[in-house]
This record gives C-alpha cells, structure tokens and sequence, in this order.
C-alpha cells in the first residue's frame, strides 16, 4: 500500500508538471495533428509505391511507435528531480528511488497510449484500413507496448542522471533504433540476424508483431505469444531499472556525491 501511495503522489505531481505544458485545446491542436501528420506521412510513401499493403504496414507500425515514444519521454522526466534539487530527498528517504520514478513520468505513458490509439483509428479509416471488431484488441496491446517502453525509459533515465546533458540523445537514439530494426517501417527479418536479436530485445518488437496479428486475422496462439514476449521484456527493463536506480542511491549515500542542485 506504501509502494501505492508513492506511485499514486509521483503520477499526480508528473501530471501537474505536464498540465502546466499543454491544455487538451493546445495538446490537440499542436501535438496531436503533429503525430496524426507523421503517421500520415509514412502512410503516403505507400500510396507512392501504389501498394495497399504497404500503406497498411507503415500506418499500422508508425501508429504503433507512438506508443513506444511516449514511454520513452521517461528519459528526459527521470532528470527533473535533479534538476530541481529534490534527488538526495528521495535517495534519503525510504521508498526506492526507482518507485518514484516509476511514477513521476507516467504521464508519458498515457500521452503514448492516447497518441497512438487516437492517430490510429483516425487514419486507419482514412488510408482504407478496414477495422472489425476484432480490433479494438489493439488498445490493450498498446497500452503493452506503452509500459515496456517505459520500463526502457525508466532503465536509461537511470543512466542519464549521471549525465543529464545526454538525455535527449540518449531517446532520440534509442527512438530511432526502434523504429528502424522493430519492425516499424520493414521487417525485423529484413536485417542480419545479430541486428535481429537486438530487435528482439527492446520493446515495441513483439507488441507490434502481436498487433498486427491482431489486424491481419492472425492466430490467437500468435498473438497470446508475442504479447508474452513483449511482458517479459518490459519486465526485464524494468528489473535494470531497479538495480540501477537502487545502485544509484546505494553509492549517493555512501559518497554523499548527489547533490541537491543541478
């Protein structure tokens, strides 16, 4: 119930932090037509090469990447403490530094959900993308994708409170090496097979495969797997969160090196 409670305070304060950004008049007509403009963008290359079928895979694996991105602005959220002076607060006190964390930033999780799913069932009707019932399956496997991707972000916000210069590049870079060998715009196999194993490893991979299983009438079994695969790879990211984090404050406590400006 402790862990709860910090995670539920975290969130409030993120989402107070964000709200001070963007209005849902200013996040709809300035994020928002951004992101719905890009999917439309990768869509169109499809229209280029006259294929349908390539319309589909760079909407569906575009929109899809939202998702991913939106966890992954817990790069740059994990940095905000510091920059505030209030890290050594939380390495101090006795909740885990990473359950703090975990929270602080779960504003980008529901930016990438909403992103995502608000620009996919909007193009999707517009580019021919026909959608059954079946479909709204997609939501939860978003919401999937969503959380792995921000247990990657959490892990790498971790990494970068040694060096905050280096957030933005840090998910700029990992964003865009999703996006090239996950499967986004071709296909993992399209890559040499260590480059593959890479793609397996990071989130978005399996969630993704899964989603357009759901979409192309793919097997239940296919899609009960790979969203496993994607769980189990969240899991894993947010474990190297938890150790990093934990060591991050295990060495700020015996050194007394965190300090409480940026």
């Amino acid at each position: 119930m402790t862990t709860l409670r910090v995670l539920r305070h975290a969130a409030a304060c993120g989402f107070s932090d964000y709200a001070t950004i963007y209005t849902w008049k200013t996040w709809l007509a300035g994020w928002y037509v951004r992101v719905l403009a890009q999917v439309a963008f990768f869509a169109l290359i499809g229209k280029l090469l006259d294929s349908q079928a390539r319309v589909e895979y760079l909407l569906i694996g575009n929109a899809v990447m939202l998702a991913a991105v939106g966890g992954l602005f817990a790069v740059a959220g994990t940095t905000w403490e510091r920059r505030a002076g209030t890290l050594p607060l939380h390495v101090a006190s006795p909740s885990s530094p990473v359950v703090v964390f975990t929270g602080r930033s779960a504003w980008g999780l529901t930016e990438g959900v909403l992103s995502s799913a608000g620009t996919f069932f909007v193009a999707a009707p517009l580019f021919g993308l026909e959608l059954a019932l079946r479909s709204l399956l997609v939501l939860p496997l978003l919401v999937l994708v969503a959380s792995s991707s921000y247990a990657l972000g959490i892990f790498l916000g971790g990494l970068v409170l040694r060096a905050m210069s280096t957030r933005n590049v840090v998910a700029n870079v990992v964003s865009a090496t999703m996006m090239a060998i996950c499967g986004v715009n071709v296909p993992v196999e399209f890559f040499p097979e260590p480059i593959q194993w890479v793609g397996q490893a990071l989130p978005l991979t399996h969630g993704l495969h899964a989603i357009r299983d759901v979409l192309g009438g793919g097997s239940a079994a296919s899609i009960i797997v790979n969203a496993a695969l994607e769980l189990l790879v969240g899991l894993v990211w947010l474990g190297l969160a938890l150790v990093t984090f934990n060591r991050l404050a295990e060495g700020g406590r015996r050194s007394g090196a965190i300090e409480f400006a940026a």
